[in-house]
């Protein structure tokens, strides 16, 4: 009888760009304004099993500029990866979602808003290395906080 094979599994599956929009609500009479805007990047990340040992991983990214009240653009983009991911423990699957995955399709992410922005006609915003490791410990820590042990008896 043959032994199934337990070792671990981690491959990316496929990178894709999911969803994209760009919007300039106050264009042209924003562009003719030479003040530097403020910009608000939001990024998220979420993860979905789509099949036996297949997951979806999706980061999201908003970028919100703004000349005082007016908004100069704002991109949302979520850039998605599939991973097959067989044989791990419940902590090791957790914190490949939440650290790995977003490591590998960030990059990708980071290259198609700049892209989309710079598109639009302005330069590009050029988001900074996120330190996904940290960001889970982050997650992991408020939500530990958020619901406290239960005690059963």
């Amino acid at each position: 009888m043959a032994e199934a094979n337990l070792d671990p599994v981690f491959q990316i599956q496929r990178v894709y760009l999911k969803d994209v929009s760009l919007e300039q609500p106050n264009s042209p009479e924003i562009l003719l304004n030479q003040e530097q805007p403020a910009v608000d990047i939001q990024l998220g990340v979420e993860a979905t099993p789509v099949a036996d040992g297949l997951f979806e991983v999706c980061v999201t990214a908003t970028v919100h500029t703004k000349i005082g009240e007016k908004t100069v653009f704002m991109v949302e983009a979520k850039q998605a990866g599939i991973f097959e991911i067989r044989n791990m423990q419940a902590d090791q699957l957790g914190s490949i979602l939440g650290i790995a995955c977003p490591q590998i399709v960030y990059p990708y992410l980071r290259s198609n808003v700049a892209d989309v922005i710079q598109r639009g006609g302005f330069p590009p915003v050029h988001m900074a290395e996120i330190n996904f490791q940290a960001m889970y410990e982050q997650q992991q820590q408020q939500q530990a906080e958020a619901s406290p042990p239960q005690i059963i008896v």
